[in-house]
């Protein structure tokens, strides 16, 4: 009886502090069907994968001297947050890691779970639960290598307790990975104006400009809770050719690559990025 209570009071104190927004939900509930259509509404989230999982992947193996030739990433729990139908949990598990992706909509899991059936490497690798953030906080702390994070923070309830929960089931000097898009006019102008009024690349009412996240508030965020920023890297958005490449400036999109401190409380001692800045423009970003 006594655990009883205290499990309803603990989802009670989860629910009230959840970072899922059940109007984003609602949004996406709508486009769940579509996740693998190249051409469709997420075609921009499918080149993204051409410039977002060599960045984690080079981030991660310039951290660490083992790693296997044809699975860089074997051993690498990670954590894919928002996987929505499982775009960026696919090549992940293709590099060879051991991949977790959770969505709270039931839709974008069974999309996810059919189109890794295909793939019976995929199917071995790869789990997806319908779940929030704060429902695997309860279940495991402190479990995985990697958090992959990738267009969602602009969607949560609360950026805050998001991070939070971020580096509760991360394990000391495990990284976390961002991409999201900046809070500037000029986000506004290409994410929202052009990108879904005019050009139609996403559906309309996708994004809210307020909940967009500038930089320097989520590098704030990251080391009020413990973590050490790598890299800032802007990113920008070619409709024309539906391609993504590197760039300075931030004011659009932009990836984060963190790491957590050790157990310790010191920052990690490697600065895993250093070779990284030569080869990749230090951050720029374009929003989708």
């Amino acid at each position: 009886q006594l655990s009883s209570f205290r499990f309803t009071v603990k989802r009670l104190f989860s629910a009230s502090r959840s970072s899922v927004d059940s109007e984003e939900m609602r949004k996406f509930q709508l486009l769940a069907h579509k996740w693998w259509d190249e051409e469709g509404e997420f075609s921009a989230l499918h080149s993204m994968n051409d410039i977002r999982v060599p960045f984690i992947r080079d981030s991660l193996l310039n951290m660490s001297s083992d790693y296997h030739l044809g699975n860089p990433l074997a051993g690498v729990k990670i954590l894919d947050v928002g996987c929505g139908g499982g775009l960026l949990s696919e090549p992940l598990g293709r590099l060879g890691a051991s991949v977790t992706g959770i969505d709270p909509l039931e839709d974008n899991i069974r999309t996810a779970d059919q189109h890794k059936s295909f793939d019976p490497v995929l199917a071995k690798r790869i789990q997806y639960k319908s779940s929030s953030l704060e429902e695997i906080v309860e279940e495991s702390m402190e479990t995985f290598d990697v958090i992959v994070a990738s267009e969602v923070v602009e969607h949560v309830a609360d950026l805050e307790t998001f991070i939070k929960c971020c580096s509760q089931v991360l394990k000391p000097e495990g990284s976390l990975f961002i991409t999201t898009v900046n809070k500037t006019q000029l986000s506004y102008v290409l994410a929202i104006v052009v990108a879904e009024k005019i050009m139609g690349l996403i559906p309309e009412g996708t994004h809210e400009w307020e909940k967009f996240v500038p930089p320097e508030e989520l590098e704030r965020l990251l080391k009020a809770n413990g973590f050490s920023v790598k890299a800032v890297n802007g990113m920008l958005y070619n409709p024309l050719s539906g391609s993504w490449s590197w760039m300075e400036s931030t004011s659009v999109n932009y990836a984060v690559h963190a790491v957590k401190s050790g157990a310790q409380g010191q920052s990690s001692p490697a600065d895993p990025l250093s070779e990284m800045e030569g080869e990749q423009p230090s951050a720029t970003s374009t929003a989708l």
